[in-house]
C-alpha cells in the first residue's frame, strides 16, 4: 500500500476549513495548522478520523460536554482537547 503523507497532509487541511459550522472551520482550521508539520504519520492519520467525527460531538468534545460518542485516547485528542484557539 503506497502512503503519500502529502496527499493525506492537504486532505485534512481541507477537512479542518470545510466543515459545515463556521466556529468548527476556524476550530479546527487553526488547530491543524498549528500542528500540521509537527504530526507524526500515526498522528496524521489519527486526526483524519477526528475530523470524520461530526461537528456537534468535536465541539461537545472540545468544551468538556458529554458527546454521543466515545473520542479514544490519542495523542491527537488530547492535543485538541487542551488547544486554546486564539483569533
Amino acid at each position: 500500500m503506497d502512503f503519500d503523507i502529502e496527499q493525506l497532509k492537504k486532505k485534512i487541511i481541507y477537512r479542518s476549513n470545510y466543515r459545515g459550522t463556521k466556529e468548527m472551520d476556524k476550530l479546527l482550521g487553526a488547530f491543524t495548522k498549528k500542528y500540521i508539520n509537527r504530526l507524526s504519520n500515526n498522528d496524521l492519520i489519527d486526526l483524519e478520523k477526528l475530523l470524520n467525527k461530526d461537528d456537534d460531538n468535536l465541539y461537545n468534545f472540545y468544551n468538556g460536554i458529554d458527546t454521543d460518542i466515545e473520542f479514544e485516547n490519542t495523542n491527537i485528542n488530547l492535543l485538541f482537547k487542551n488547544f486554546k484557539y486564539e483569533n
